[in-house]
């Protein structure tokens, strides 16, 4: 790789990380081939996320100005990288699942907005309900208290009409 191409790559991982709101560090020293190409197609079918090989000293110049500069740390040995950009509990699903399938897959740890993640908290993360699922739980918690006040009037309602139907049928037994 020369310079040009260096200084490229440095430059395109840094828009990448700049767009990405999760970053997962790993270190894939003794991960065969075929599980390699595997784990990238189940990678290619979450959206908006993406795993790359990188070369330690270009991915520390890439960090240098973002919120994933406390990854740093983690660039020594064989590394890759996960970049989560839109549904990040998908991509966490994916690397933690091929990382208890794959033991030699190794999660050195990850940042997520800025904040440092260690592995509890990324698998704390791939835990996480589906995006549209918790979607869901809100939209209901949301409406439950306009349900429960349209219940509460409507049984006004009825407990009026049912006096009124109890003394109409008095008025009519007593006629």
């Amino acid at each position: 790789m020369d310079r040009s191409a260096k200084q490229a790559f440095v430059q395109d991982f840094s828009e990448k990380l700049s767009r990405a709101q999760l970053a997962i560090v790993t270190d894939y020293r003794g991960v065969d081939a075929n599980s390699m190409v595997e784990f990238r197609k189940k990678v290619r079918a979450v959206e908006g996320a993406e795993f790359q090989v990188v070369k330690n000293r270009l991915m520390k110049l890439a960090l240098a100005d973002t919120s994933f500069s406390s990854l740093e740390s983690y660039f020594d040995g064989t590394n890759a990288v996960l970049l989560g950009y839109a549904d990040v509990v998908e991509a966490a699903k994916v690397i933690t699942e091929f990382a208890k399938d794959n033991d030699k897959l190794a999660l050195k740890g990850g940042s997520m907005q800025g904040k440092p993640l260690t592995n509890a908290e990324i698998a704390a993360l791939a835990d996480l309900p589906p995006k549209q699922v918790l979607q869901a739980q809100l939209l209901g918690v949301l409406q439950a208290p306009s349900r429960n006040l349209v219940s509460v009037l409507a049984n006004v309602n009825r407990q009026i009409l049912n006096v009124l139907s109890a003394y109409k049928a008095k008025l009519e037994d007593g006629e």
